[in-house]
């Protein structure tokens, strides 16, 4: 009998180390633990990778007239390397001229028909304005002619005194004819040459801008300072083969360093949150123990897409504090934009709040061996914790996860929520009637139809 109780003790006490044991087990899995909701400073931050750029810089701006000549894009053919410091005047770049070059050649065909019929033209008035003259002096000599005849036949019969009056008649009227048409041709003569000289001077001015044009493909730099690639449409730099644009012809540019920032965007669910003045701790990728503060100076209004991604996204502009010689255009940066803080507020870490049906949102609650379902009113929240305004007091145990057998565990409403459920219900009770009675009317309707 002494063996058997003996046996039957070692029997239980193996059973209930062997329960401890798969408590323990359970435990170390992640099903129990918990942490303290903890009371103090909290902030809402946001994380962002920005790029620094100047805040401030001279543009180097390409040709300005190649919309005049139907120019719309020019590659660049060579650049100075990005990161070099100029001086003003110096080379910084040159585009391709061929297709300048092509129109220049054209321009020049223009010009020269342009001058040979500004030349044939003034030769063939010229010659028509002598032979008009030399017929006026001939016409003019008639009329002499005339008159000394009409003189020489005043003692001939009337028959032959009518006839040299009427020969010096129509020697005045040619004479009077001819002269009125020289002032006619005069002018048809003077408009020509206006013209072919207004055609041959547009030629001449359109090949000359085009040689002026063609002299600005090597492009100085009009300022000193540190040359930095300007970044196109798609946020590549633009250099060597690149294009620029007729309508925006900047080719590349001289921060001011002195003031830098750092270009950042945030997606259209955390935008809300921004407003400018907001501190910002600036992180560099390049120099991991350097920090720097900044703030918040511009916030688009409007979203963008960016390249390869779906997501619209708005662009803000941090000001980075002072000025440090490590700072160069085109670094990374980490952005935290402390969008809200707040003092002596009750926070728990996000992994302790759970949802029912989207309205409800509760933890568990660990008091001593029990647990309790309750629920929780959220306030502010950031990436790894939320702020609780009722439901759980500093220094309460929650569980991280969700403990074994509490899934379908009723919950424990906070009362001063029942008012905003019972209208938000009251709405949603609203809403279904007036569908139903909608639908019905739609049925009776039908049915009228088909009855007729």
């Amino acid at each position: 009998m002494n063996k058997k109780v003996v046996i039957a003790i070692g029997v239980v006490a193996v059973v209930v180390i062997g329960f401890f044991i798969v408590k323990g087990n359970k435990a170390a899995d992640g099903n129990e633990i918990t942490v303290k909701a903890e009371k103090g400073l909290f902030e809402v931050r946001i994380n962002t990778t920005g790029e620094l750029e100047a805040k401030s810089s001279v543009k180097i701006m390409g040709p300005s007239g190649l919309r005049n000549f139907r120019i719309y894009n020019v590659n660049i053919q060579s650049i100075a390397e990005e990161g070099k410091n100029v001086k003003k005047g110096d080379w910084i770049a040159t585009l391709d001229p061929s297709e300048l070059t092509n129109k220049i050649s054209d321009a020049q065909t223009e010009l020269d028909q342009k001058q040979s019929q500004y030349t044939q033209t003034k030769l063939d008035t010229t010659l028509q304005m002598r032979q008009a003259r030399d017929e006026l002096i001939n016409l003019e000599y008639a009329v002499e002619e005339r008159k000394i005849v009409l003189e020489q036949s005043k003692f001939e019969p009337p028959a032959t005194i009518k006839q040299a009056e009427i020969d010096l008649e129509k020697a005045k009227r040619a004479y009077t004819q001819a002269k009125e048409n020289y002032k006619i041709k005069h002018e048809q003569n003077k408009a020509k040459m206006m013209e072919v000289s207004a055609a041959l001077g547009k030629a001449r001015r359109e090949f000359d801008a085009m040689m002026e044009l063609r002299s600005s493909f090597n492009i100085k730099a009009p300022e000193s300072g540190m040359l930095i690639y300007r970044k196109g449409w798609d946020g590549r730099p633009m250099k060597e083969g690149s294009q620029i644009s007729a309508w925006d012809p900047v080719v590349a540019t001289l921060p001011d360093l002195s003031v830098m920032l750092s270009k950042t965007y945030v997606n259209e669910v955390d935008v809300r949150k921004i407003k400018t003045g907001q501190p910002v701790e600036i992180g560099l990728d390049a120099f991991p123990e350097k920090k720097l503060t900044g703030k918040v100076i511009s916030v688009a209004n409007v979203g963008e897409q960016r390249p390869n991604s779906d997501a619209k996204v708005f662009q803000v502009d941090v000001q980075v504090d002072g000025s440090d010689p490590l700072l160069k255009p085109s670094m990374t940066t980490s952005n935290a934009i402390i969008a809200q803080t707040l003092e002596d507020v009750v926070h728990i870490p996000l992994e302790c709040l759970h949802s029912q049906n989207d309205s409800i949102t509760y933890v568990f609650v660990k008091n001593g061996m029990k647990v309790s379902k309750q629920e929780v009113l959220v306030g502010a929240t950031n990436t790894d914790e939320a702020v609780i305004e009722s439901g759980v007091d500093d220094g309460t145990q929650l569980y991280l996860s969700i403990p074994d057998g509490m899934n379908d565990a009723e919950v424990a409403l906070l009362p001063e929520l029942d008012g905003k459920r019972n209208k938000e219900e009251e709405v949603e009770q609203v809403a279904a009637e007036e569908s139903d009675l909608s639908k019905r009317k739609r049925g009776a309707g039908g049915r009228m139809k088909t009855q007729k």
